[in-house]
Parts: structure tokens; C-alpha cells; sequence
């Protein structure tokens, strides 16, 4: 049976990331002026000829076919706004602070990272950065820009530019929200800008992982000018496909198309952002007509528009999950027994059925989601089992259980995960009272100051999408994590942590992964029970909106059919 143009097409996508790796800068460069339409499929076979990289022959026969699928998904309604139905942002929207998924999908409208993740395949793809490397230790990288790219403003982005933000992100008194990912990674005033077009990160220790450090994993590292003062909220600085036209706290946004963007064009004249306070406010906004697009949406509330011909629910599979963590410092938690007893009352695939209607995977308690090469999946799932968490309170010294107050977030399905858990704690003796507050009163002074999140002796506690599972590793769970609310510390785990991001290879990654997990499974200081697929909304009408896992939507070729 022949192929259809499609499927040519998708072959041809393929085959142009597959090449990336091998192409270096030029070839890179060659590859997205061809996906731009400045070069042509015979133009970019020369170039592949003459830089000494190769497309697979199933992709090559395909390069017409995708020019054709893309002219034939931008025939819809090139032009007009794109409206999304959005949360309210948790706090003030800026780079260097931002934690929450809707501040961060309104950075990523403007602003762009050295590397994206496209956070389904787990590939990372040329931006501002068209190559990077490491030498031969894996603490020092190099990376190759992007030239021509010109800040909103009209300056020239350069690699002074990219030094700047990261040594900003990396200042411990900058007020970075990214020191949860660059901690004992990257310190400050260790990126050093060679010439115009070349930036040397030189790292605390060897990482494996790094380039995944200054991609669009870390929603924080978009890239300012080196001279960026001022509040951000006031201009949405950046060199994307979109600059700023207005923005009004806890009411909405507007950005419009960049004419002098360095890639295409974006499609849509305007993308509009109105901010609504949960999910069925964004449902009744796309129901009412008011919307095209919703983000971060959870089957839990939504079941209405799942099997509804007038709207498409797309998803990816992610690392995103919720942690339940212990204080392992103090009260009844400080026993790993009383720990394991609550674990082994969390029935997950009754979560994974219930919740999520499927669109889950089951979670170890560890950060090693399935999607992650380096998961060692050999390791034995943890299963519901009431007799044995009875058992295990008993040997620690509360056979009718205790109180304790759970305090989490207003955000998706947590306060219904927060219900599921108060009833399974039950089961066993466990008696939970439940403090549902807003994001911004749970994460209140912040991911420094003293908040509820980081001193609740139970909690739950969001964490979106990664690419690599060093943040999960270190941020909540190392002895000086940034993140740390169970408090946990042991020097083991911490030795384990170090090996496994200092490893440079995957087959050495998965064998410290698996004597992670099973220290995680001994110790218990968090409950991971599930890894959520990422899901988003549109009408039916729309296509061409990209999204990924990490919650970030890219609006630039969307389009409206009739």
C-alpha cells in the first residue's frame, strides 16, 4: 500500500531530527531554512552532500510531501487571534521567578531557550543554540549560536546575552527559581561568553545531562539582553515569534506577531490569553464560544468534552506527577514504617482508572517515570496492601493510628488526590484533615521563604514536566534540596544522586537509577503514585498548536478552519 503524503511527511520530520545530531552548526542552520522555505529539497540534499551529513532514504523521499502537508495545514485561516482560555498566573510573571505553569506558558509566548524540548520524544532541537558540546570530562560545554537573532527591541542577541542570563539564574542572591534546577550544577559568573557566537558553561562537576539544564526543561532560562533592567511584566523581553502588546494581573494578556522574527513567521496576527480561576471556567469559556485553546487540562471535572465531536483533547506522556511528601524530621513520620504504611495504602491504579480514565502510568515512589531511558522499570511496583501498612504502625508504636493535617494546593486534580489519600489513610487507621489553599497562599513567601508547602508535616505539592529526572533527584529530595519539604537527608542517596548525574551514558545511568529506586522504596519520604499524560484542549476547528509535557503551548502556527 502506498504511503500517503502525510505519512511522507512525517518520515521527512523524522529524518530531519534523526540528522540533527550529525549535522553540526551549518547543517542545522540548512536544516531550518529549509523547514522555513528559504531553501529547497534540492538545495538541502546539497548542502547535506557538501557538510558530510545524510538524511535516511525513507525521510528523502518524503521532503516534497512535507512542504505539501505543511502548505496544507496553514490553508486553514492563516491570520486572526488565537484565543486561549488560561489560569491565573500564581504570582508575578518574570523569568527569573516564575514556578507556576500558567506564568511560565506566557513567558515561553516571547521568549526562547538555547535548546527546545519537544517533551514527548525526549529530543532536544536547535533554538538559539544551533550545537553544543562537552569535552571529554562532561564539565565544560560549549555552545554554538544562532546569528542574526534580534531581541524585541532591536539589539543583536549575542553570546554576552546568554552569559548574563544564566549567571543571573545561577546567583544564589538573585531570587532565581532556577537555583532548584542549577544548584551544585552551575554557579554564578561560571558562563563566559568566547566571542559574539560561542558560550562556555563551566560546571560545578561533570553532568551527563546538562544541555537538558539550558533548554526549554528549565522554563526559567529564556534569554534576556545582558542590559535587561526593569520589571518584566512591562515588556515580556525576548526574541520569540510574538512580542508584547498588553498585560493586566488576573485578567489577561495579548502578544502580536514579531515582523522581524529570525524563523517563520508566526501564523496567527495575535494570540490572546483571558485568565480564569480553574478548570471549568476555561471549559465554559471554549463550551461558550469564547475560546480555541485551553492548556493544563485533567480528565477529573472534564469528562464532558472528552468524547465531544467539537473538541480535540491532545496529550503527550510526561514525568509530570505529585508528591506526597513526610516530614521526615519530625511527628509520627520520622519512622520510615509509618512512611511505608501510608504508601502501601495508596491504591494507584484505582488513581491511575479513576482520576485520569487512563491517561496515567503508575508511579514507584521515585521520579523515575517510565518515559525516562534511564528508568530501570525491573524494579518491583509497589502495590496496595492494607494488612501490611496496619502491620507497620503497629511495629512503630501507633496501632490505632494518629492526626495529622494534609495542606496542598488549589491546582488541576490535587484537591481530589487529596481526598483519595484522607480516605485510603483511613483504611489504616490513619485520621488526615485537609487544607486546600490557593497556590498562592501555599507557596507563599516562595520556593526560599518560609511557606506552608516546605513545613507541612503532609503535603502535596505539584511538579511539572522534566526531560531528565535530575531536578526530581535533587531539588526535593538531596540533603540540601532546594525543594526538600519531607526534609529527607541521607548521605547515600546523596552519593547516588551525584554518580548518576555525572554519568555520561545511559546503560551507567539505569544501573544507579535502579539502587535509587529501591532506597527510595526503603526510606519512603515522598508517595509518588501516578505520572500524568500532559493534555490540552482545542476546538475542533483549530490545529497546528504545539505543546509540550513541561505545560508550555506554541501558538505561532496555529490556525482556525472554517
Amino acid at each position: 500500500m502506498k504511503n500517503s503524503p502525510t505519512d511522507e511527511a512525517q518520515a521527512a520530520e523524522r529524518a530531519l531530527e534523526q540528522s540533527r545530531a550529525s549535522a553540526g552548526e551549518l547543517g542545522n542552520h540548512a536544516i531550518d531554512e529549509f523547514r522555513a522555505g528559504r531553501l529547497s529539497r534540492r538545495e538541502l540534499l546539497r548542502h547535506a552532500s557538501v557538510l558530510g551529513f545524510s538524511l535516511a532514504a525513507t525521510g528523502v523521499a518524503g521532503l516534497a510531501g512535507m512542504r505539501q502537508a505543511r502548505a496544507q495545514g496553514v490553508a486553514g485561516k492563516p491570520g486572526g487571534t488565537i484565543r486561549v482560555a488560561h489560569l491565573t498566573p500564581a504570582g508575578a510573571v518574570d523569568p527569573l521567578t516564575v514556578t507556576d505553569p500558567a506564568g511560565l506558558v506566557l513567558i515561553n509566548q516571547t521568549g526562547e531557550f538555547l535548546i527546545d524540548d519537544d517533551g514527548e520524544k525526549l529530543v532536544l532541537r536547535p533554538a538559539l543554540a544551533l550545537s553544543w558540546k562537552s569535552n571529554d570530562k562532561g564539565d565544560v560545554w560549549t555552545f554554538k549560536l544562532r546569528d542574526n537573532v534580534k531581541f524585541h527591541d532591536g539589539q543583536k542577541m549575542t553570546a554576552k546575552d546568554v552569559a548574563a542570563t544564566f549567571n543571573r539564574l545561577a546567583d544564589p542572591g538573585s531570587g532565581s527559581a532556577a537555583l532548584s534546577v542549577l544548584k551544585g550544577v552551575l554557579s554564578k559568573n561560571s558562563v563566559k561568553a568566547i566571542d559574539d557566537l560561542t558560550v562556555e558553561f563551566h560546571l560545578d562537576a561533570p553532568n551527563g545531562n546538562f544541555p537538558y539544564y539550558v533548554s526549554s526543561d528549565n522554563f526559567n532560562g529564556v534569554i534576556l539582553p545582558a542590559n535587561f533592567s526593569g520589571t518584566y511584566e512591562k515588556s515580556f523581553m525576548g526574541t520569540g515569534p510574538f512580542k508584547f502588546e498588553k498585560y493586566t494581573p488576573k485578567v489577561g494578556a495579548s502578544f502580536v506577531r514579531n515582523p522581524d522574527y529570525w524563523g517563520e513567521k508566526a501564523l496567527p496576527d495575535r494570540v490572546t490569553f483571558a485568565f480564569y480561576a480553574d478548570q471549568q471556567a476555561q471549559l465554559l469559556a471554549l463550551q461558550g464560544r469564547q475560546a480555541d485553546v485551553m492548556g493544563d487540562f485533567t480528565v477529573q471535572g472534564g469528562v464532558s468534552v472528552l468524547n465531544n465531536p467539537q473538541f480535540k483533547v491532545l496529550g503527550v506522556k510526561s514525568s509530570a506527577h505529585r508528591q506526597l511528601h513526610m516530614r521526615n524530621d519530625t511527628g509520627p513520620f520520622r519512622d520510615k514504617r509509618v512512611r511505608q504504611a501510608l504508601a502501601l495504602a495508596v491504591d494507584r491504579e484505582i488513581i491511575v482508572k479513576g482520576l485520569f480514565r487512563g491517561r496515567a502510568s503508575l508511579g514507584n515512589d521515585s521520579p523515575f517515570a517510565p518515559v525516562f531511558p534511564s528508568s530501570d522499570l525491573s524494579v518491583p511496583q509497589r502495590k496496595l496492601d492494607v494488612a501490611k501498612a496496619k502491620q507497620l504502625l503497629a511495629q512503630a508504636g501507633v496501632p490505632n493510628g494518629f492526626d495529622v493535617t494534609l495542606t496542598t494546593e488549589k491546582y488541576m486534580e490535587i484537591p481530589d488526590l487529596a481526598v483519595v489519600i484522607q480516605n485510603a489513610a483511613k483504611a489504616v487507621g490513619i485520621r488526615i484533615s485537609l487544607k486546600v489553599e490557593s497556590q498562592e497562599l501555599y507557596y507563599g513567601a516562595g520556593v526560599f521563604g518560609k511557606s506552608d508547602w516546605l513545613d507541612s508535616p503532609l503535603g502535596i505539592t505539584d511538579y511539572g514536566h522534566r526531560g531528565v529526572p535530575n531536578v526530581f533527584l535533587n531539588a526535593p529530595l538531596t540533603s540540601g534540596g532546594t525543594w526538600n519539604a519531607a526534609h529527607f537527608r541521607d548521605p547515600q542517596y546523596d552519593k547516588l544522586v551525584a554518580e548518576f548525574v555525572a554519568a555520561l551514558d545511559v546503560a551507567s545511568q539505569k544501573k544507579l537509577s535502579g539502587q535509587i529506586q529501591n532506597l527510595l522504596l526503603d526510606e519512603t519520604p515522598v508517595v509518588i503514585p501516578y505520572f500524568y499524560d500532559h493534555l490540552i484542549v482545542t476546538r475542533a476547528n483549530v490545529s497546528g498548536v504545539r505543546f509540550n509535557a513541561i505545560s508550555q503551548l506554541f501558538l505561532d502556527r496555529a490556525t482556525i478552519g472554517a
